[in-house]
């Protein structure tokens, strides 16, 4: 698999890495506090996120020309239309556990963590195969093909946050108390140190995310193979997923429509990756970059202007305890506030 080449030093790596890390403890320096996070604020802090990922391509054109950074451009938009994915079902956690606002922003945090590493090791590993082996580009790309049709035909399809079998392994093998300690995610009880609800809540989550980065990652990777592009695009993209959902979260049901138009990214990335093993090759970077911007918006717009309507029922919806559903009706029936859109038959909270 031919692919953009460029040498990266390791102090770029570096240099990228710490970036990172700084933006992380900056993100918890401010909200060390658990508030309860508003829109404005969660707006704010996405503008913020969204300018750095951005800023990040004029530094990539800047060092290595508009290929480069265009085919960043076309990952960290793709990585960013997913993400809102991601949200949906973060919703669907924190109502059907209950979570109490103020605790929602630490429980993304360390989901965000989780995100990074899971993404990181299955770029290199995804990377090395495809440049390996030439079949695996026909196994990724047949992956995110069925992944996109399972997700255009199965989007209502209930989802049980408790029934994840990661959760349930950890409540067997970790002593857990089935209520919040604050926001600790783990206490004293009779001197028995033992697991909190919060902690629970946080372990579907980190479940979420790796199942989330599997498509992800793939999808990425269609666009291209270069390690340093897919893991900056992955990387710039996830930071802003905590701010999004606070964003976003009082809102899902006005994207309708959203889910058809991730099915089509996904499974033209599935289509993108099979041809690039074929005579016909890599699909150009301005096109495949023009596909993504055109169905993200198009998805949206249709979502919004179908929804238009129904906004005054929903619209005004706060994340976890304060949805309209009810945060411990959500936890007593076994279903959430919000629905899922990447159900592809291993929906995230389902063994």
């Amino acid at each position: 698999m031919n692919d953009l080449s460029f040498t990266v030093p390791l102090w770029v790596w570096a240099s990228v890495s710490l970036v990172i890390a700084v933006m992380l403890a900056v993100d918890l320096i401010a909200h060390r506090d658990n508030h309860v996070i508003g829109f404005k604020e969660a707006a704010v802090w996405s503008g913020v996120w969204i300018a750095i990922g951005l800023a990040f391509g004029l530094v990539l054109f800047a060092w290595q020309g508009g290929e480069v950074s265009s085919t960043y451009y076309a990952g960290y938009l793709i990585e960013k239309a997913l993400s809102i994915d991601n949200v949906f079902v973060f919703a669907l956690v924190f109502s059907f556990f209950a979570v109490p606002d103020a605790y929602q922003h630490k429980v993304l945090f360390w989901g965000v963590i989780g995100a990074l590493v899971f993404r990181l090791v299955f770029i290199f590993v995804g990377a090395e195969l495809l440049q390996l082996f030439f079949w695996t580009a026909y196994v990724f790309g047949a992956f995110l093909i069925w992944t996109g049709y399972k997700m255009a035909v199965s989007k209502d399809e209930e989802v049980h946050p408790d029934r994840n079998i990661v959760v349930r392994l950890v409540k067997r093998i970790i002593p857990t108390d089935p209520r919040f300690h604050g926001g600790r995610f783990f206490t004293r009880i009779n001197g028995r140190r033992v697991a909190t609800l919060l902690f629970v809540a946080l372990v579907a989550i980190e479940a979420t995310d790796l199942i989330f980065a599997v498509d992800s990652v793939a999808a990425i990777l269609a666009i291209t193979t270069n390690t340093f592009l897919v893991w900056t695009a992955n990387a710039f993209a996830v930071l802003g997923l905590r701010s999004l959902y606070f964003c976003l979260a009082g809102l899902l049901r006005r994207f309708a429509y959203l889910h058809y138009g991730l099915a089509v990214l996904l499974a033209f990335a599935g289509v993108k990756l099979i041809l690039s093993e074929t005579p016909v090759g890599k699909l150009p970077i301005p096109l495949t970059l023009g596909v993504i911007v055109v169905t993200i918006t198009v998805s949206i717009g249709w979502s919004l202007i179908a929804t238009r309507d129904d906004h005054g029922d929903h619209g005004g919806a706060t994340p976890g305890t304060s949805s309209a559903d009810g945060a411990n009706t959500g936890r007593e029936t076994g279903q959430g506030s919000a629905p899922s859109t990447r159900s592809h038959g291993t929906e995230p909270p389902r063994p």
